[in-house]
């Protein structure tokens, strides 16, 4: 089967552009099929903020009421993912940016209200991992923005680190797939205090007991959540690391390595 890199970036890289630029880099340096899929980082509470539209965070999620739904359809699908496209093309990939809206790639849903509102909230229904294959195959680089849709005609806010999860596990229909999550750390953390603790592989068994220790806590909980459930629906690899390291990681082995 054909090999296809599946890669999340995340918020801290995005604000900043100086890494930006150099995780970018590396990306077009990979060779083969690769999708991108990035987070928006703090440009829509900094958006919003301008507009005079209050930002609501709970747990470190975004609460998405129309107004703030408006914000992050501006800033992820058209600012952050328009800049990532052209600096893209600049660096010789034929990069297109995309929603999963685009192409009816990514179809969700509204989040049920439980215990919290999350407004315009999209939990992931169906992939078309067919239709993405055929950009790959007209030699385009995919470039999601977060953002889904659903049947109603509306643009759903979705967690990037779900989507990254979701689009890799239906393109193991077709290709063997390595996802990467990229972001401002070196891998899992034993000591969340020290950046060079990095776990350098870990089971579903390691993983219960340091977040029953604490060690794993807070934000890296739902990322690891999405990586074991890529890893046990099938893709070959997954890795969680530094931007800067990401073409080590892919090439060579850096950061954090799941085990089924």
């Amino acid at each position: 089967m054909n090999q296809l890199t599946v890669i999340k970036i995340g918020g801290n890289v995005i604000d900043n552009p100086d890494a930006l630029k150099r995780f970018l880099t590396a990306f077009s340096s990979i060779s083969g099929d690769k999708i991108l899929i990035h987070g928006g980082g703090k440009v829509a509470t900094q958006v919003a903020e301008k507009l005079g539209i209050q930002t609501t965070m709970v747990d470190g999620r975004r609460i998405t009421d129309r107004p703030m739904l408006d914000v992050v359809t501006m800033v992820y699908g058209g600012l952050v993912n328009k800049q990532i496209v052209a600096q893209l093309q600049s660096m010789g990939v034929n990069a297109i940016g995309l929603t999963g809206a685009d192409a009816s790639t990514v179809l969700a849903r509204k989040r049920p209200v439980k215990d919290i509102d999350y407004g315009f909230a999209g939990d992931i229904v169906e992939v078309d991992s067919g239709q993405i294959q055929f950009f790959l195959r007209q030699s385009l680089t995919p470039i999601y923005a977060p953002l889904t849709y659903d049947e109603q005609g509306n643009l759903l806010n979705t967690n990037a680190d779900t989507m990254a999860s979701a689009i890799s596990i239906d393109m193991t229909r077709h290709d063997t797939v390595t996802l990467v999550y990229c972001f401002e750390k070196k891998g899992v953390l034993a000591n969340p205090n020290d950046d060079n603790s990095v776990i350098p592989e870990l089971t579903p068994a390691l993983y219960a007991d340091h977040k029953a220790a604490g060690t794993i806590n807070k934000g890296m909980i739902p990322k690891l959540d999405n990586a074991f459930a890529a890893i046990q629906k099938g893709v070959s690899r997954v890795i969680i690391c530094h931007a800067d390291e990401l073409a080590q990681a892919v090439q060579k082995g850096a950061g954090t390595v799941l085990i089924r």
